[in-house]
């Protein structure tokens, strides 16, 4: 009676030596020689994956994009509302990047005062929220990114800044302000919208 296992893989056939005849065969030598010449060919044939990402890595996904319209002048005052919401929900000072793409935020301008080394310091130490603006001349990314996004009069640079952010964002990206000129962008569409 045959017990339950896995299967038993059926032997492997034997790979002629060079010169040897094939059992069964009327082969020679040569057309033995020849056979085993053709399988380097075989073996050259099989692609090598080019440098760079491999095709069965995940995708990067990107983050969660969440539209917080406001007026013209209140966007400032929005995007720091928003920062106090995600203090209070948990999430850590160091987490939160505040990015504006017209006029630097105030707190921006207020650590510029006491000199560039010690304001990019404060980005190194990751510690505290971090204000810039979208014109950095480093990178920035932190996990939760907030756009001030003013009353741009072009659409097409609202949505440009909207990408800049999202590349430096890691899971959330929240636009404060101009934010109706961004509907028709597709890979916007269905974002949600907080209240």
């Amino acid at each position: 009676m045959p017990t339950p296992g896995p299967a038993k893989a059926a032997p492997a056939e034997a790979v002629p030596a060079e010169g040897a005849a094939v059992k069964g065969t009327s082969a020679t030598g040569a057309a033995a020689k020849a056979a085993s010449a053709a399988a380097p060919m075989a073996a050259a044939q099989v692609r090598i994956p080019k440098p760079g990402t491999r095709p069965d890595a995940a995708p990067v996904a990107k983050p969660v994009v969440q539209l917080v319209p406001a007026a013209p002048g209140a966007a400032l005052e929005r995007a720091d509302e928003t920062v106090d919401l995600l203090l209070e929900s948990g999430r850590n000072p160091g987490d939160i990047l505040v990015l504006t793409a017209d006029e630097p935020h105030p707190w921006q301008q207020h650590e510029l005062s006491f000199g560039a080394d010690r304001y990019w310091a404060q980005l190194a130490e990751g510690t505290d929220v971090f204000y810039a603006d979208l014109e950095l001349t480093r990178p920035a990314s932190r996990d939760v990114v907030v756009l001030v996004l003013g009353a741009a009069a072009d659409p097409g640079r609202a949505v440009l800044a909207v990408e800049k952010a999202r590349n430096s964002a890691g899971s959330l990206l929240v636009v404060c302000g101009a934010t109706a000129q961004l509907s028709d962008t597709p890979e916007l569409a269905g974002q949600p919208v907080p209240a």
